[in-house]
């Protein structure tokens, strides 16, 4: 057995003096990293939103070695300027430890992130570009409020791609940031001006507006006994997203508009389960309103939480019962999946523009 084990570790130190004398005998060059002639992005025309982090890309190294570095070179706008506003270094939030969505105060979730400075655009080592969140319509002119998108106003760049296989260049990738929307859904919000949208069945009148609409599950009118409908067609619940004087930077707040624009009463809402509706704390009920103490943006990451069962938005969600015909108690819910980038002191409203929904028993 002995013999065995010897006879095997002798062929070893055999192959090895081998392959070693080749090496020399014959001149063999050193290994070399292989940077393929076929790398690419995906996509080179990127459409970030202002003021939200916004990962893009798409890199394909076809089999490149690793590690590959990345650099931004040649910025400039279509008609030559150089382009410096993309680079600017501002402080913007990173995650140090992972949110889970179970935290039990702000101090706990603002234990786990910290503000670290970075250019406010910039390519990461995985080859992926990133807009971050402390990017602002002040820092960086958004594109065209006509719509219009001339060369001499968009901003293009190029990377070069090394390792030690060598080095190339991709050129012409794009940046036409759209400007801030602080929150979803902002159908409410014209994309280029950043004013009222119009309606989309009346697109080209000035005096048409859209609006946030929210879910409607047997919200019964008191007037009609018939459900109330949001859609293209009836307006008769709406929703604003907007903010309000008097918070303390960081809070949300609920509430609820009658057809004349009196708050009705949330404790009406009597099924509603006020600890989910968002990761908040420190809640307020009154007879207007409910608030919350949060932590922004919402949600704060996009993963699946009990406040945002999709990762990428809050689910609010406000329920009541009564009982209907033949004594069956019924079960009416209304709310809204959104999400909340800019931080401060924010309030979503539900108006029942046309009639009040129906609390009363049968």
């Amino acid at each position: 057995m002995h013999i065995e084990v010897k006879k095997q570790i002798a062929l070893l130190l055999l192959a090895f003096v081998t392959l070693s004398s080749c090496k020399k005998i014959f001149n063999l060059p050193e290994e070399k990293d292989y940077l393929s002639s076929n790398v690419n992005y995906s996509n080179k025309i990127f459409d970030p939103i202002i003021g939200r982090n916004s990962l893009m890309g798409g890199f394909n190294g076809d089999n490149s070695t690793q590690p590959i570095k990345f650099e931004i070179i040649n910025a400039r706008f279509g008609d030559g300027r150089p382009v410096t506003d993309l680079f600017q270094v501002k402080p913007t939030y990173v995650w140090t430890k992972a949110y889970t969505g179970l935290e039990k105060s702000i101090e706990e979730i603002e234990a786990k992130r910290k503000l670290e400075d970075h250019p406010l655009f910039e390519v990461r080592q995985s080859g992926e570009f990133i807009m971050w969140a402390s990017t602002t319509n002040e820092l960086l002119t958004p594109r065209s409020s006509d719509s219009t998108n001339f060369p001499q106003d968009t901003r293009f760049f190029d990377v070069r791609i090394t390792n030690t296989g060598g080095s190339t260049i991709i050129r012409d990738l794009q940046v036409r940031p759209f400007r801030e929307r602080p929150y979803e859904p902002s159908d409410d919000f014209n994309i280029y001006s950043g004013g009222p949208a119009p309606h989309p069945k009346s697109p080209y009148n000035p005096n048409s507006r859209n609006y946030i609409r929210p879910f409607l599950n047997n919200v019964i009118g008191d007037q009609t006994e018939q459900p109330l409908r949001s859609n293209d067609d009836y307006k008769e619940v709406v929703v604003y997203i907007r903010p309000f004087t008097g918070g303390n930077g960081n809070s949300i707040r609920f509430k609820f508009l009658d057809k004349d624009s009196v708050a009705i009463n949330p404790a009406l809402f009597n099924e509603t389960k006020w600890d989910r509706i968002v990761h908040g704390f420190d809640m307020e009920k009154t007879n207007e309103y409910v608030q919350y103490t949060v932590a922004y943006p919402i949600p704060l990451v996009e993963i699946p939480t009990n406040y945002a069962p999709g990762g990428s938005r809050d689910h609010a969600e406000f329920s009541y019962s009564r009982i209907g015909f033949s004594g069956v108690r019924v079960i009416a819910s209304f709310g809204i999946d959104f999400a909340i980038y800019k931080k401060g002191d924010w309030e979503v409203v539900f108006h029942f523009l046309k009639e009040n929904p129906k609390f009363e028993d049968e």
